[in-house]
């Protein structure tokens, strides 16, 4: 099939920006076409004031939903292997932690953020079972996988003409069928399944666009079939599949067709988006568009200033002339008064924002009250990278309540996110709720021997000012577990706390290093990095220790190991540890003794005497600092952390990340760059501190 070309693509430079300066959008896709068929004013709203709309819980799982059929499909065509379910959901959840708290739309089935963020997980996660249950319904037909999740801008030809702006959009995957046929496939989450006559009609709308895009992008490989793969996230009582697949087929007649009944809503779009007096209306019947804030928007337009949109540069000069227009038509008789108070009235319905000469403590005053929760901020502590803000409670509150309302603080005060500590915190003789939350200071905590204390090694600074330590001469604390992210602090708090220790007394110290972090960087201690020698240094360790125990010997010998999940993962294990000596099994022929290399015995792995200079060495002097990058159950199991009684979390990427560590959220609210959180016997509950600076 011969591409044919659209003389609007061979513009460039100073004709192509004249060009587009004759139009208020630079683009178009198919849902700009389907949006100005459906709701002009929605049209003109989203893709022309480029305004951006408040996203609903189940609107959310859907991209959640194709995130994880993202990394499914790209496993499955880079490595040949299926991602599992649990790979699925967790970029599905990361796909949902993206979300910033003031970007959902509230509902009565979602009146909060907690529980929009509650029904997205819920519904990406039925979404996902669905797929991997049914999947055969999309692989059994695959022979290859071309392309997954293709973002496209070009100039197409539609109907026979050139479509004066380049059409963008993104296709979800690209396959090739064992029949020799190529086919796009579309995901769709639904609560309800589309009408097949309807689905045919809009369907194949949809389909010409993909296939136009697709073909121009890639000259020479055309599409024969377009699959809409329909998802229905809530369970059919029925008993029948889930998933739902509707395929428009692409020959030269149904081709002419479509492109034939595309043609007409997307004249219509160019016309008026040329024409920049265009009058879009309002369409009170559209069930997919919120009414107060498609009306707040109008009433924005006429008494809100042009930089008050997030409009380009390039189209204000254009909008501006627009907008003084459909003022002097539209407010020649309506007092601007009014017109404000229309639109305090509509936001009545959407999400407000509160008061910019609000403090921090009055937004979460203000915030807690709208939901019915009575509470002051008696103190304000600032650290250096966190500010703990202590709530003092009202009577009758159920303090347990304030934790699910976290997203919504984050929100009032313009951060990620924010930490409500479990427990009770105590100031000045009082108890309070402590509420933390993340900031920047550009103030570095340097390193400095003063905040020593005998054997207790200082980790950093509380956002009280107290010293948080780690007493190496504690029976009850010898062992402390790192985990953190990179660029979040966790190799500076290793090489603090070596220099802590030697100021402590402690004069040897041996640094087992795989990732030769370390090398050339620690004078004056044993830094060890290739896994053999690891492997046998802590042999010869283990020895030593049993030798200990023999003559009660004693002394402070402090173990660093860092990255030990990659080094243990590297070590020999299995037969590789078998120890083979050549054994005398009978004689030959000749009466002489017959001999085979038999496995008399076997090593200990790395990972076995690490474990054992963990449970017996903290008697014996052993202390042991092991670091790791992955916060993941395979690498710090429940056994393992019963050996660190301290565990330090710097910033993880998730929640699940941050309960590895610390068997409770936290971490992955962090600021980074010595920002951590520290569970210790030493302390009542998760202590959040800022780390120490040691060049």
């Amino acid at each position: 099939m011969t591409q044919a070309i659209n003389k609007y693509s061979l513009l460039s430079g100073d004709e192509l920006e004249n060009h587009f300066s004759n139009f208020l959008i630079d683009s178009w896709s198919y849902s700009a076409v389907a949006t100005f068929s459906r709701n002009e004013k929605e049209f003109e709203r989203r893709y022309i004031y480029r305004e951006p709309s408040r996203r609903s819980a189940t609107t959310v799982a859907g991209t959640a939903y194709h995130a994880a059929l993202q990394l499914y499909f790209e496993t499955l065509r880079d490595d040949g292997i299926e991602a599992t379910i649990a790979e699925m959901e967790e970029a599905a959840f990361a796909s949902i932690d993206e979300m910033k708290a003031n970007e959902w739309k509230l509902g009565k089935k979602t009146p909060t953020v907690e529980k929009c963020v509650e029904v997205a997980t819920k519904t990406a996660t039925a979404l996902i079972a669905n797929f991997y249950k049914e999947r055969s319904l999309y692989t059994s037909d695959i022979a290859k996988i071309i392309a997954v999740e293709v973002r496209t801008n070009q100039w197409l030809v539609v109907n026979g003409v050139d479509i004066p702006l380049p059409c963008h959009g993104q296709i979800d995957l690209v396959v090739e069928l064992k029949n020799g046929k190529r086919a796009i496939i579309d995901h769709k989450s639904k609560s309800a399944y589309t009408d097949d006559a309807e689905l045919a009609y809009t369907g194949a709308k949809q389909a010409i666009v993909y296939a136009l895009s697709w073909e121009d992008a890639n000259p020479g490989i055309t599409v024969d079939e377009v699959w809409y793969m329909e998802n229905k996230h809530s369970t059919n009582k029925d008993g029948s599949p889930q998933l739902k697949k509707m395929v428009i087929v692409l020959d030269p007649d149904t081709r002419r067709l479509y492109e034939a009944i595309l043609y007409d809503p997307l004249r219509r779009v160019i016309q008026a988006t040329q024409d920049p007096d265009y009058l879009y209306t309002i369409n009170d019947a559209d069930p997919m568009t919120d009414r107060s804030e498609l009306y707040n928007f109008w009433a924005r337009t006429l008494i809100a200033d042009i930089d008050d949109f997030n409009i380009p540069e390039s189209k204000k000069i254009l909008i501006t002339r627009r907008q003084r227009k459909m003022r002097d038509a539209s407010t020649a008789s309506i007092s601007p008064k009014v017109i404000t108070s229309f639109r305090k009235k509509a936001a009545t319905f959407i999400s407000y924002e509160l008061r910019d000469d609000m403090t921090p403590q009055e937004k979460i005053e203000h915030t807690l009250r709208s939901f019915g929760i009575m509470a002051r901020v008696a103190h304000v502590l600032g650290a250096y990278s966190s500010t703990s803000y202590l709530l003092e409670i009202g009577a009758g509150v159920k303090i347990a309540n304030i934790a699910s309302h976290a997203l919504d603080i984050a929100n009032a005060i313009d951060v990620p996110s924010v930490r409500v500590l479990p427990t009770l915190s105590m100031h000045d003789g009082h108890s309070y709720l402590c509420v933390e939350a993340p900031h920047r200071s550009g103030e570095t905590l340097m390193w400095d021997a003063k905040y020593l204390q005998g054997s207790r090694l200082p980790i950093g600074l509380d956002n009280f000012g107290e010293t948080v330590v780690w007493d190496i001469n504690n029976q009850s604390t010898p062992h402390m577990l790192i985990c953190g992210a990179t660029g979040s602090g966790k190799s500076v708090c290793i090489k603090s706390t070596i220099e802590y220790a030697r100021l402590a007394g402690v004069s040897r110290i041996i640094v087992l290093d795989p990732k030769y972090e370390f090398v050339g960087n620690l004078p004056g201690c044993e830094v060890i990095s290739d896994i053999t020698d690891i492997e046998k240094r802590m042999k010869e360790l283990v020895d030593e220790m049993q030798e200990r125990a023999k003559t009660g010997a004693s002394g402070k010998t402090l173990i660093i190991f860092d990255e030990f999940a990659d080094a243990v993962s590297s070590a020999r294990s299995g037969k590789e540890l078998d120890i083979k000596e050549m054994v005398v099994v009978g004689q030959d022929r000749y009466g002489l003794p017959k001999r085979e290399l038999k496995t008399v015995g076997r090593e200990k792995s790395l990972e076995e005497n690490l474990k054992m200079l963990l449970q017996k060495g903290r008697s014996l002097g052993y202390r042991i600092v092991a670091a790791t990058q992955r916060a993941s159950t395979k690498v710090i199991t429940g056994d393992a952390k019963v050996n660190f009684p301290v565990q330090v979390c710097f910033r993880v990427p998730k929640a699940v990340d941050s309960k590895v560590v610390l068997d409770e959220e936290g971490a992955e609210t962090l600021a980074g760059r010595g920002d951590g959180l520290i569970k210790s016997p030493e302390y009542f509950g998760t202590v959040r501190f800022q780390g120490f600076y040691k060049p």
